[in-house]
C-alpha cells in the first residue's frame, strides 16, 4: 500500500494559494476526513508520500502555480513564499549566493565552505548554492525544510534543506507547456517542456528548455562618470531531458541528463559611504581627482546618512575600470530507480555526476580607480554522490522504517589571477597623505607595483560517508514515536599554491623596512601590509617566518559525528496535529582555500559546526479545509559557529563558540470560496551571537561578535496575498493575485561594529574594551522595507489550457542593500570607505502561457 499511495501522490500536483509548514501520522489517503482538494498538499519531505499536515516537521510546500504567482525563477526567490528563508548574493556569479534558514546561514567567498542550507535537486546533492542558480522550469514542487537535516537526506546540514523536484516524465499522456514573456530591463524568456509516451503506461520522455536574458540594472561608470556597461544582467539558458518509467511490477525510475549556460554579469556594488581621505582632499592630493576617481555622483559623507545611502541605491550607478564578466557551464546525470521488494517494502537507488565549470573578471577594488583586479577567476566542482535507502512499513502500517547509506565524491581546483593597477601606488600614497609622498613605494623601494601579478590555485578532494535511518511507529492511536541517526565520516585534503608570480613589490618593501622606519617606524606595518598585498605576494619569503606574508600549504580534515533526531507526533483529532522534536545536527568543517590561512604559522582548516535544535508545533485545518493554520517554536544553539570576514584587504575563516536561533513560525491559509483564498504567514525571530559567545577565547573578530544579531536575519518577516479567480465563461476565467512581504530592520555586516586594533597576547578584558569603546560599522543596517508583488490575467480555451499575464514584482521600487563590506584597500578603520550589493529594483512585465 505504501508503493502505491507514493505512486498516486508524486503524480499529484498542489493547487495552494499557500505556502504552509508540516506533521504527524501517515495514514491511507482514503482514511483521511474529506476535505477541499486544494487543501492538500502531497510532499516527500520525509522520503514517503505524505499530507504536508501530517508531517512532524516544519517544512515549507510550495507549488507551481506558487512559483508563477510571485515570478519565481530561481533557488534566490524563493524567500518571496518562504518567511523563514533568506538569500543574497555578493561580487560572484559562481560562489557568493548564501541562503539562511531562521536566520543561519554560511557566508560565502572561499569555495572551501559548504551551505547550511543544503540543496537537493530530484534527490541529488548540490554541492553549493551556486550550482543551482539555474532557471526553475518544469517544477513540480519545492520544499523549504527548517532546521537541521541528516537523518532523511543524503548529505546532512545545519539549518535546513530545499528540496526539489522536477516533473517527471509522464507514462500515461503526450502533454507540454510554452511561456513566454517580455519584461523591463528588455528582458525575454521563453520556457517549454514536452512529455511524449514511448510505450504507453510504461515508458515516457520528457524535454524541458528555458531562455532568459535581461538588461543590466546597474550602470558601470569610469572615473569620469561616462557608462562603460552594465552589470546585474542574465543572459542564460538550459535544456534538460528525461527518460522514464513505470512498470506492472512497480520497477520504476528516471534518468535525467542537463545542461545550462550562462554568461550573466554578476555583480556591482555601490559605494555608500565616502572614506574621510577623499573628503579631506588626500586624493587630490595625489593626481587622482577630488572623488578619488570614484566616478559616482551620490556617496554618503557622514556615518549614519541613511537618506543618501538609500539615494546612492536608488541610483543604480557603480563605479569600476571594467564591467564585471562571466561564463559558467552546468552539466549533469542524475539516476533514481526504485526496486519493489514486497507490497510493503522498496529499495531506491539515487546516483548523480555533476561538472560546473566558470570563468569570471572582475574589478576587485569597485571603484573606478585601477587598483586591484580579479583578470580570471577559472573555477572546477565536480561532484559523484550515491545514495541507497531500504524503506517500506510493518506491523500492520503502524511501523514506517527507513534504512539508508550515502557517499559523496567532490574535487574542487579553483584558479584565480590577481593584478595591481597603474592607481595601486598613488591609491597609497592617498592613505599616508604628506606622510611617505604621493608614489610611497616608488619612493621608498624604486619598484612601481603597477602591473604586479600572481596566480593562486586552490584544490581539495573530499568524501563524505554515512549511515542513516529514520523511524516511525505509532504507539497507541494517534500517538507516533520517531527516531533518527546518522553517523558521518568526512575526509578532505587540500592546499594553495602558486603557480605564478612576478611580484618584486614585495621583497623591496621588506628589504626598505629599515628606511621606512627611520622616517617613520609606524608606517612599517601599512607597508607591509599593502605593499606584500595578500592576494598578490610572493609566497614563502624567508621573511614569512617573522611577518604576516602568505605561505603554502596542504592540508587534511577529518572528522565524524552522530547525528540523531526524536519526535513525537499526536493527533487530537482528524483535524489537528501536534509535535515536540529534539535534533543534533552537523556540518563538517573543512580547509579555508585563501591565501592568507596559513600565514604566520596558522593552522588552515576550520572546525565541524553543530546544532542542537528544540522544536514544537501544532497543525490544524478545519474539517472542510478552508482554514489552515500551523504554528512552529524552535530554539537552535550552534556551536563552533563558521564565520567568514572580509576586512578589506583579506578573508578571515574563524569558527565562533557559540551562536542562537529562536522563534516562532506562523502559516496559514483561508478559503471563503472557491474563488477565493488568503495566505498569511510571519517568522518572528532572534537569530544573535550571545553575549558570552567568546568563551575564553580573546580573537578581538570573534569578541566583537557577541551581543549581536546575525547577519541577514531580520525580527520580524511577514506575508500576506490573496488569489481571486472568477470564472466568467465556461472558456474564459479572470485572476488577480497580491502579495506583500514585510521585512524588519537587518543587519547586513559579518560585523557590527569597526574592528578596532589590539595588541598582540592581549588579555579578554583589553580586548572587550577595545570592543566596547569602537564605533558601529558604518551602513550596517538596512531599514525595513515591504516588497509588493502583484499578478492578473485571464486563462481561456476548451480547458482553459491558455492565458495572458500581466505581473508587476516589487511594485514600489524598493531598493536594498543585501551585503555590505569595506570597500576594497579604500583606507582601514573608521576611515575605510562602505560598498554594498543590492537587491534587483521593480520589474514587471507580460506573460504568455499554452499547454496541451
Amino acid at each position: 500500500m505504501t508503493r502505491k499511495f507514493a505512486h498516486f501522490a508524486c503524480g499529484l500536483l498542489a493547487c495552494s494559494a499557500l505556502t504552509t509548514p508540516a506533521f504527524a501520522q501517515d495514514d491511507d489517503v482514503d482514511t483521511q476526513p474529506t476535505v477541499r482538494d486544494d487543501s492538500v498538499i502531497i510532499v516527500t519531505a520525509t522520503r514517503r508520500a505524505q499530507d504536508v499536515q501530517d508531517i512532524p516537521l516544519a517544512v515549507t510546500a510550495i507549488s507551481p502555480q506558487q512559483l508563477e504567482a510571485q515570478r519565481v525563477v530561481n533557488i534566490q526567490q524563493i524567500a518571496a513564499l518562504a518567511p523563514s528563508f533568506t538569500a543574497s548574493q555578493a561580487q560572484l556569479a559562481s560562489g557568493s549566493v548564501v541562503l539562511r534558514v531562521r536566520g543561519i546561514g554560511t557566508t560565502s567567498n572561499n569555495i572551501g565552505f559548504e551551505s547550511a542550507v543544503g540543496i537537493f535537486i530530484d534527490g541529488a546533492y548540490q554541492a553549493r548554492p551556486g550550482v543551482a542558480l539555474s532557471e526553475f522550469v518544469d517544477v513540480e514542487r519545492v520544499e523549504v525544510l527548517r532546521g537541521p537535516q541528516g537523518t532523511l537526506f543524503g548529505r546532512n546540514t545545519s539549518a535546513g534543506a530545499l528540496n526539489v523536484t522536477n516533473a517527471r516524465p509522464d507514462v500515461t499522456e503526450f502533454s507540454g507547456f510554452v511561456n513566454a514573456e517580455y519584461g523591463n530591463f528588455d528582458e525575454k524568456s521563453l520556457q517549454g517542456a514536452i512529455n511524449v509516451p514511448i510505450v504507453k503506461d510504461t515508458v515516457a520522455i520528457r524535454l524541458t528548455g528555458a531562455y532568459r536574458e535581461r538588461d543590466g540594472f546597474l550602470d558601470v561608470v569610469d572615473r569620469t562618470g561616462a557608462k562603460i556597461g552594465e552589470t546585474n544582467d542574465v543572459d542564460q539558458w538550459l535544456v534538460r531531458g528525461q527518460i522514464g518509467w513505470d512498470t506492472e511490477s512497480g520497477l520504476r525510475g528516471r534518468l535525467i541528463a542537463d545542461y545550462s549556460k550562462s554568461t550573466s554579469s554578476c555583480c556591482g556594488a555601490i559605494e555608500l559611504y565616502q572614506s574621510p581621505l577623499v573628503t579631506a582632499g588626500a586624493f587630490a592630493a595625489v593626481g587622482l581627482g577630488a572623488n578619488g576617481g570614484n566616478g559616482q555622483p551620490v556617496v554618503a559623507t557622514t556615518r549614519n546618512d541613511q537618506a543618501t545611502f538609500e539615494q546612492a541605491m536608488d541610483n543604480r550607478v557603480v563605479s569600476a575600470n571594467f564591467a564585471p564578466n562571466a561564463d559558467i557551464e552546468n552539466y549533469g546525470v542524475t539516476g533514481e530507480l526504485e526496486f519493489p521488494l514486497s507490497d510493503n517494502a522498496d529499495l531506491i537507488f539515487i546516483g548523480s555526476y555533476r561538472k560546473y565549470e566558470s570563468f569570471e573578471q572582475y574589478d576587485s577594488d569597485f571603484t573606478a580607480l585601477d587598483i586591484f583586479d580579479v583578470d580570471a577567476l577559472n573555477l572546477e566542482i565536480e561532484n559523484w554522490t550515491a545514495e541507497l535507502r531500504l524503506q517500506g512499513e510493518g506491523l500492520e502500517g503502524k511501523l514506517n522504517y527507513m534504512i539508508g547509506g550515502f557517499y559523496s565524491d567532490e574535487t574542487i581546483d579553483q584558479s584565480i589571477n590577481f593584478s595591481l593597477g597603474a592607481d595601486y601606488d598613488r591609491n597609497f600614497g592617498a592613505f599616508l597623505g604628506a606622510l611617505a609622498g604621493p608614489t610611497p613605494f616608488q619612493t621608498f623601494t624604486g619598484v612601481n607595483p603597477a602591473g604586479t601579478s600572481s596566480t593562486n590555485r586552490f584544490q581539495q578532494d573530499a568524501k563524505s560517508y554515512a549511515v542513516f535511518t529514520h523511524n516511525s511507529l505509532e504507539i497507541i492511536d494517534g500517538l507516533e514515536l520517531t527516531v533518527g541517526a546518522r553517523y558521518s565520516w568526512e575526509e578532505k585534503s587540500g592546499g594553495f599554491s602558486q603557480t605564478a608570480v612576478n611580484n618584486q613589490i614585495c621583497p623591496a618593501t621588506i628589504g626598505a623596512l629599515g628606511t621606512i622606519a627611520g622616517v617613520n617606524a609606524a608606517l612599517v606595518p601599512a607597508f607591509v601590509g599593502v605593499g606584500c598585498f595578500g592576494f598578490t605576494a610572493p609566497v614563502n619569503l624567508p621573511q614569512a617566518a617573522a611577518l604576516p606574508l602568505p605561505r603554502t600549504f596542504q592540508s587534511d580534515f577529518d572528522d565524524e559525528e552522530l547525528i540523531y533526531t526524536v519526535k513525537l507526533g499526536y493527533e487530537f483529532s482528524p483535524f489537528v496535529n501536534s509535535y515536540a522534536s529534539f535534533t543534533h545536527g552537523y556540518k563538517a568543517g573543512g580547509i579555508n582555500l585563501d591565501t592568507t590561512a596559513a600565514v604566520l604559522g596558522a593552522d588552515p582548516t576550520f572546525l565541524s559546526e553543530e546544532v542542537d535544535a528544540y522544536e514544537i508545533g501544532v497543525k490544524a485545518r478545519t474539517a472542510d479545509g478552508a482554514v489552515t493554520l500551523n504554528v512552529a517554536a524552535f530554539y537552535e544553539e550552534f556551536s563552533n559557529f563558521q564565520v567568514l570576514e572580509f576586512t578589506g584587504t583579506a578573508f578571515a575563516t574563524f569558527n565562533v563558540p557559540l551562536a542562537e536561533t529562536r522563534g516562532v513560525e506562523i502559516e496559514s491559509v483561508i478559503r471563503p470560496s472557491n474563488n477565493l483564498s488568503f495566505n498569511l504567514a510571519a517568522t518572528f525571530l532572534e537569530a544573535s551571537y550571545p553575549d558570552d559567545c567568546a568563551g575564553t577565547q580573546t580573537s578581538v573578530q570573534v569578541v566583537a561578535l557577541c551581543g549581536n544579531t546575525l547577519t541577514n536575519a531580520p525580527k520580524i518577516v511577514a506575508l500576506a496575498g490573496a488569489l481571486w479567480e472568477q470564472p466568467i465563461s465556461d472558456s474564459l476565467e479572470l485572476f488577480l493575485s497580491g502579495q506583500v512581504r514585510i521585512e524588519g530592520d537587518q543587519r547586513t555586516s559579518t560585523q557590527a561594529i569597526i574592528i578596532p586594533t589590539v595588541a598582540p597576547g592581549s588579555t579578554q578584558a583589553q580586548v572587550q574594551a577595545a570592543v566596547d569603546a569602537s564605533d558601529p560599522i558604518i551602513a550596517d543596517i538596512q531599514d525595513g522595507k515591504a516588497f509588493v508583488n502583484l499578478r492578473a490575467g485571464l486563462r481561456f480555451g476548451p480547458e482553459q489550457n491558455f492565458a495572458i499575464e500581466g505581473w508587476v514584482n516589487n511594485l514600489t521600487d524598493e531598493v536594498v542593500r543585501g551585503v555590505t563590506f569595506n570597500t576594497t584597500l579604500r583606507s582601514t578603520g573608521a576611515n575605510n570607505s562602505r560598498s554594498a550589493f543590492v537587491l534587483p529594483p521593480r520589474q514587471y512585465g507580460v506573460t504568455l502561457r499554452a499547454k496541451f
